[in-house]
Parts: structure tokens; C-alpha cells; sequence
């Protein structure tokens, strides 16, 4: 007999995802029995309000798991890799935001429109992909499961907000005092192992996260990586370059990719329109197409330009949009927890 209550802690409750991820549980009147909001030291004592209860944040530790049965963390990989374990040891099943678990051959990555089955395969973790990963495969798979893939060439322009809090403050403050005063100081981004930074104001950033040893960075690898491992395709080649802009939310990608058989532009366009948690938008001669603006706030991934490509007849350009923190993050993860409480 199934459970129809069920104890949930959420693990950096005071962070930009973890607010979300509240937000959405009792947006989605999720059958939450108990919540445990969990943070760290700084953050604990906090308190939020979920179905008009006050609830106190307190400081996540590895004991703080005993009786729950779903943790959702978004606090961090190190946070993750140290407490998640001790979560799984009480039995309960971790939904992970970070990156420390994704690759990891026993854990499985889940976007629920491409690969929801594979959330019962978990021993303990379900990671969550990173956002930009999300929204392009989540796209793309209406299209690798008609056509197939051989090849796909991704430029992000991806917003500050999935640099963090201070990021986006970063990037109003910048605008302010040039537009104030000509001139700013940068203090936050890029994010990295050096002491550098740049402007993000007025600005375009190519890169996201530390460089690796090949000259691609993390964020960049991310994509290449997890894109195999959803589509359970090594095959599949893929080349990314991740570029932060002063956007607040939501990423925009554009996505080329070359399909393994000939297409017609307008299947193409009806498989997107039918594709779950996609919305297909557009019209050029309406100038309709996906725009961060419209995207932020909102659980969809949104499509548009969809065009082939002028060198290359199996080959086909798109733009892809969605909100970083929804279904780049909070919104994915609570998918997979009202999947897995469904068929539990």
C-alpha cells in the first residue's frame, strides 16, 4: 500500500532554488506530511511560512534526516557529497541540484520528459542535470526520438541568477554606477579558481565556471557529459560554449543540431508542439519567438526560430529558452519527486 503522506526536507531552504523549491511543493500541493527546511549554520533559525505554518530553518547536519523520506538538496556539491549519504542512511531518497553525484554510474540524471524511468533505477540519489542541460535536451528529445542525433553545437547566454544572489545584486549595482558615474568595480563574476573578474553589466561573460584542462569549461562539459548520459547515447556528439549576460532569470540557448535522417520543417514543428513541457513559439512573421523575459517565471521550456540549416540538409537550427530556476532547477526536481511519489 502506498504512502499518502510524505516527510520532506528541503537543504539549502534559504538559497534561490530552495525558496523555489518550496514555493512549488505547495504550489503543487505536493502531499507533503512533515517539512524540514534545512541550511547552513549562517541561514538557520530562519523562519519561512509553507500553507500559512511558520517554520523554522534549522542547520542541516547528518543527523537531520531521521524520519524523512525525500531531501531535496540545492546547498551546494560539497554539502551534497558530505550529507546526502547520511540522508540515504535513514532512508531517505535524495533528490540532488549539484553536480556531485551526476556522473556517477549508480545515479541516475533524470529530466522527466526524456528519461523518467530511469528514476526507479536510483540506490538512494536522483540528480537533478544542470539547467542548461535541461531545457536543451528536454527540447531536443521529441526530435532524437524520430530523427536520431549525430551532432549538436550549443551557444548559451545564460542568466546571473544561476551565478547566485550576490550575482544578480553584482549586476544591478554595476548598472547603476555606470550608468551613474561611467565606471564600476567587479567583485563576483566570473566564477573561478582566479582572483580576476569582469564586468557583467552591458556585458557579455564567455565563461561559466573554471576552465578545464582541454580549454572548455565546467558549465561547458556539464552539457557535453550529461547530454550522453540522458540520452543514453555516448554517440552523440556535442560541443558547447556557455557565456553569462545580464539577464536575471532565464537561459537562452541556440542549439544546432544535425539529425541522423532527413526531416520535414513542419513534423519538425508539430513534434515540438506536442513534446510535454514544451511550447512552441514560432512566427516570424509576427516577430514570435522565445524571449528570457517571457520565459522567467514559468515552468515550460519555450522553442522558436526553428529553421534548417542553409550548408547541411539534415542539419537545423532552434532557440531555447526556459527559467534557470524552474525547470532548470526547483521545478525538474520537484517533477521527479511527484513521479516517484506517484508510482511508490
Amino acid at each position: 500500500m502506498s504512502k499518502t503522506r510524505w516527510n520532506v526536507a528541503v537543504v539549502g531552504a534559504t538559497g534561490a532554488v530552495g525558496e523555489q523549491i518550496i514555493k512549488l511543493l505547495e504550489k503543487r500541493d505536493f502531499p507533503v506530511g512533515k517539512l524540514k527546511l534545512l541550511s547552513s549554520a549562517r541561514s538557520a533559525g530562519t523562519v519561512v511560512t509553507f500553507k500559512g505554518q511558520e517554520i523554522v530553518v534549522e542547520e542541516a547536519r547528518p543527523d537531520s534526516f531521521e524520519g524523512i523520506d525525500i531531501a531535496l538538496f540545492s546547498a551546494g556539491g560539497d554539502v551534497s557529497k558530505e550529507l546526502a549519504p547520511h540522508a540515504v542512511r535513514h532512508g531517505a531518497v535524495c533528490i540532488d541540484n549539484t553536480n556531485a553525484f551526476r556522473m556517477d554510474e549508480n545515479t541516475p540524471l533524470v529530466v522527466p520528459e526524456v528519461n523518467a524511468e530511469k528514476i526507479w533505477e536510483h540506490k538512494g540519489i536522483i540528480a537533478n542535470p544542470n539547467c542548461s542541460t535541461i531545457q536543451m535536451v528536454a527540447a531536443l528529445k521529441p526530435l532524437y526520438d524520430k530523427f536520431g542525433i549525430d551532432r549538436i553545437i550549443v551557444s548559451t547566454y545564460q542568466a546571473v541568477s544561476g551565478a547566485g544572489a550576490r550575482a544578480i545584486d553584482e549586476m544591478r549595482r554595476q548598472t547603476k554606477e555606470i550608468l551613474e558615474n561611467g565606471a564600476t568595480t567587479p567583485d563576483i563574476l566570473p566564477v573561478g579558481s582566479l582572483p580576476v573578474k569582469h564586468q557583467i553589466a552591458f556585458n557579455a561573460i564567455p565563461q561559466i565556471d573554471k576552465f578545464q584542462d582541454n580549454g572548455y569549461t565546467l558549465e561547458e562539459m556539464k552539457m557535453v557529459r550529461e547530454t550522453k548520459k540522458i540520452f543514453g547515447d555516448d554517440s552523440v556528439q556535442v560541443t558547447a560554449t556557455c557565456v553569462r549576460i545580464p539577464v536575471v532569470y532565464g537561459h537562452s540557448e541556440s542549439v544546432y543540431v544535425e539529425l541522423k535522417q532527413d526531416f520535414d520543417l513542419e513534423e519538425v514543428k508539430q513534434l515540438l508542439s506536442e513534446a510535454p513541457g514544451v511550447v512552441l513559439v514560432d512566427d516570424p512573421s509576427q516577430q514570435a519567438y522565445p524571449l528570457a523575459s517571457e520565459a522567467a517565471g514559468k515552468n515550460e521550456v519555450f522553442v522558436g526560430r526553428i529553421r534548417r540549416d542553409l550548408t547541411n540538409s539534415r542539419g537545423l537550427n532552434l532557440w531555447i529558452v526556459s527559467d534557470n530556476l524552474l525547470k532548470g532547477a526547483a521545478w525538474n526536481a520537484v517533477q521527479i519527486a511527484e513521479q516517484f511519489v506517484a508510482k511508490s
